[in-house]
């Protein structure tokens, strides 16, 4: 068995763990009452496959950036939320009620728009529909709904699995960023000197920026809670997308791998700002 081979083994293992991880945590009571709510749900999907990938293909047209690093920004922008996006509505003292929709309906919604978007939005790849969608359903879905019946029928054995699955989940995480940088390190390097680092970093801070700003109707602390959740990206789905893609360049790689430390970065400057809005309001109120 070769390095590459291994390599997506270790890949495989981190992205089913965390989705697994991720439902193990989703609160069925909070999750079912936020689902309810249309207008938020729409929300998602409207932030999510339509204004996210939108600010994505312009940036691909403005920044200069290679043909790799275009498609692996529009495959990104596909995917909304991550494993810490809990614990970042949290520190931005949002509304976690929704935050346990915001996975499900993410989660889903990434299953299906990404494998109808991707042959119409990314130019060049080669890609079957279907062939993208079986490995999203099979290793991004089906463990997260796996992961949260076992939350809802039976919560004892999810407590008492979920941080040893969230703990193998975050090894294999920091495994697969050792293997990447081991054998990407010349495509890595070579993307600092690039626009790449930029055109991200824009993309997160205009996604977090218009879904905070822009309510539609929805309460400052459920806006924190959108707004975190498309800054983040689901980079195990990503993953799966990439690897069902047929002879991909090792760009577009470089730029999935880019999001762990930048979308984080984005998310904790998001949090403490939208953390200090909460404060503000309540001060207001009490003057």
């Amino acid at each position: 068995m070769g390095i590459e081979e291994i390599y997506k083994i270790v890949v495989m293992i981190f992205t089913v763990s965390n989705l697994a991880a991720m439902g193990l945590e989703i609160n069925k009571n909070e999750a079912i009452k936020a689902i309810k709510n249309p207008r938020f749900v729409i929300l998602i999907i409207v932030w999510g496959w339509i204004v996210g990938p939108a600010i994505a293909w312009g940036i691909t047209r403005i920044i200069p950036l290679s043909d790799a690093h275009a498609a692996g920004l529009l495959l990104i922008s596909l995917a909304p939320t991550a494993p810490f996006f809990p614990l970042m509505v949290t520190k931005a003292r949002g509304d976690m009620s929704s935050a346990g929709a915001f996975i499900l309906v993410a989660t889903i919604g990434t299953v299906v728009f990404l494998p109808l978007m991707v042959p119409f939005l990314i130019k060049g790849l080669v890609v079957s529909v279907w062939g993208l969608a079986k490995p999203l359903l099979l290793m991004v879905l089906l463990p997260l709904v796996v992961g949260f019946s076992i939350k809802v029928y039976k919560e004892p054995i999810a407590l008492k699995i979920g941080p040893v699955i969230k703990k193998t989940g975050t090894l294999f995480l920091l495994i697969t960023a050792v293997m990447t940088f081991w054998l990407y390190w010349e495509e890595m390097l070579s993307a600092i000197g690039s626009f790449a680092v930029g055109a991200q970093v824009l993309f997160f801070a205009l996604i977090t920026f218009l879904s905070y700003k822009i309510p539609f109707g929805l309460k400052k602390t459920q806006r924190s809670g959108m707004a975190l959740g498309m800054c983040t990206r689901n980079i195990a789905a990503v993953f799966v997308a990439y690897f069902s893609i047929t002879n991909p360049d090792p760009g577009v790689f470089v730029m999935i791998i880019l999001v762990v430390p930048l979308a984080l970065i984005v998310a904790l400057i998001a949090a403490k700002i939208f953390a200090r809005d909460v404060e503000t309001d309540k001060t207001l109120k009490h003057v």
